[in-house]
């Protein structure tokens, strides 16, 4: 890979079409950020890109705005991979800005929106793909999109995606995409995962750093608050009565997010909820309501950092420090864009000394703590701590049951007379826990009428004996059928016959003489030779 040196120049010295000049006219777009004037040339040449460059420093136009421009020259398509549902629909918002008068179809395949619609939009060969990797995976499982005409594919955010699990559908993705393709991939941080991948399915790419690694925003003032948990809500009102402008904050949990919005709604301020537990229609309508200014407050999970694109966000309140510390980064990221300031607060408790300073190595300075807090150095100091106590044996161990409690102590009583008082209280003797007595006891004995004495019948009544035998309801299963003859005890059934005669053995049915024809049978036996009859036999 080979490192460039970042410049700004005009859109006009980029080699991009009039159409796509004169839509960044209208747009107001004059001068392109340090990415934008870095990675656009490379792109237009057809070569694989690599752009490291932190979030709100205009990373959509630096992959779209060449890729429209191959894309209406020549037939083909684009795939661009996002992270999450927000950013796909946002990645898809900034195209159309620019292509929609120029005949650019989209299709956005995303979670939570019908498969039906997205197979109708498929159907009508758009030219560029915004999907999140599961989503696209079902559509090529069901076999309803082909990527055979894919000659460009971008990896927006290839951090967060491989943060979130999706690295395996990734390369399963990328291995069904022509080999002969152009690849850009944008990421705030490159990882191990994103280093393999680059190594791998790109060809040797660019590599464009606008600046380094985790480092944020030099517009934003960022600043910590040491506060307990359950000092948390009173801090957060309190900033939000010290500043009027719009405030993003950030949970750890999605839980988290619902009792903070519920607790800003109660301070009298509007606030949109944009989290997992929410629709896509329900985070759409939470995402324009807070562009247009309808809610004042938006809280969030970390899957709203790098989908979040507000120009006007003033100030972003990490709430709850991030499991991933690189996500601060993306956090605080939401404001100070486009060349505006703003201001990041962050909430740490008294136990997470080790967490401030990861994050201040991470961006490669110190976090102002403000007065009123706790000193970042003294965080650690600040922890309560536990006195050991003296243990113990088993024999002077006393027993909960045993201690007294509040209620059971006497209050204000009158102080004893008969108390002799001695000087010296060495020879008293020790009392060990046999010598310990209750102090109450109490018996429970049965309540039995001094007129009624219980008798053994009664005893019984409440005391049957357990039945022996065979149960009623199985006795008429050992019962023999009526129409088998039975044979006396002293019939001569068990002896051997020497009259010539048969032996009783030979009349059972179908075993010997006569065929199994008994005249001594009864007309309604079933045998094998006799007439079938089912139901109770007649009596």
């Amino acid at each position: 890979m080979h490192p460039t040196q970042s410049q700004n120049s005009a859109f006009a010295c980029l080699e991009l079409s009039p159409e796509i000049n004169r839509q960044l006219d209208k747009l107001g777009f004059i001068t392109p950020t340090p990415i934008q004037a870095e990675a656009i040339p490379h792109a237009l040449a057809g070569r694989d890109v690599v752009g490291i460059a932190q979030t709100g420093t205009g990373k959509t136009f630096a992959f779209g705005l060449p890729m429209i421009q191959k894309l209406l020259k020549n037939q083909g398509m684009a795939l661009i991979l996002a992270p999450t549902r927000e950013l796909a629909l946002q990645i898809e918002e900034e195209l159309k800005k620019i292509g929609a008068t120029l005949g650019l179809k989209t299709a956005v395949l995303i979670g939570g929106a019908p498969m039906n619609k997205q197979v109708g939009e498929l159907r009508r060969r758009p030219h560029v793909i915004v999907a999140t990797p599961g989503r696209l995976k079902d559509h090529l499982y069901q076999k309803t999109c082909t990527l055979r005409f894919v000659s460009i594919v971008v990896l927006d955010e290839a951090d967060r995606m491989f943060d979130m699990g999706f690295a395996p559908v990734v390369k399963e993705i990328l291995n069904q995409v022509p080999a002969e393709r152009q690849t850009m991939l944008f990421s705030a941080t490159m990882g191990r995962e994103v280093s393999e991948l680059t190594a791998r399915y790109l060809n040797n790419p660019v590599r464009i750093e606008i600046a380094p690694e985790g480092t944020p925003s030099e517009l934003v003032e960022q600043e910590v608050h040491i506060v307990p948990k359950e000092g948390k809500p009173d801090l957060l009102g309190s900033v939000l009565y010290d500043n009027h402008g719009t405030v993003l904050v950030f949970s750890r949990t999605r839980h988290g997010a619902k009792r903070i919005a519920r607790n800003v709604r109660e301070m009298g301020h509007t606030a949109a909820e944009l989290h997992s537990d929410r629709t896509l229609a329900q985070r759409k309508a939470a995402l324009a309501g807070f562009k247009s200014g309808m809610y004042r407050v938006l809280v969030a999970t970390d899957i709203a950092a790098r989908g979040i694109d507000v120009k006007e966000i003033e100030l972003v309140v990490n709430y709850d420090l991030p499991d991933c510390l690189e996500d601060y980064v993306h956090r605080i990221g939401r404001t100070g864009r486009a060349g505006s300031s703003g201001r990041a607060v962050s909430f740490a408790q008294p136990d997470q000394h080790k967490d401030v300073r990861q994050i201040e190595r991470l961006i490669g300075k110190s976090l102002a703590v403000v007065s009123g807090s706790l000193p970042a150095s003294s965080i650690r100091a600040s922890r309560p701590r536990t006195e050991s106590r003296p243990s113990r044996s088993a024999d002077t161990r006393p027993f909960n049951r045993d201690r007294s409690r509040p209620s059971d102590r006497p209050v204000n009583l009158p102080e004893r007379t008969d108390r002799t008082e001695t000087a010296d209280r060495t020879d008293k003797p020790s009392t060990t826990p046999a010598d310990i007595k209750p102090r109450r006891q109490i018996i429970f004995t049965p309540r039995v009428s001094n007129s009624v004495e219980p008798t053994p019948a009664a005893e019984q009544k409440h005391h049957r004996p357990k039945p022996t035998g065979t149960p009623k309801k199985y006795q008429a299963a050992e019962k023999k059928p009526r129409w088998v003859q039975r044979t006396p005890a002293s019939d001569t059934a068990s002896k051997p016959r020497t009259d010539g005669q048969s032996s009783p053995q030979a009349h059972r049915p179908g075993i010997g003489g006569n065929n199994g024809n008994r005249t001594d049978r009864p007309a309604y036996g079933g045998g094998r030779s006799g007439p079938k009859r089912f139901g109770k036999p007649r009596r």
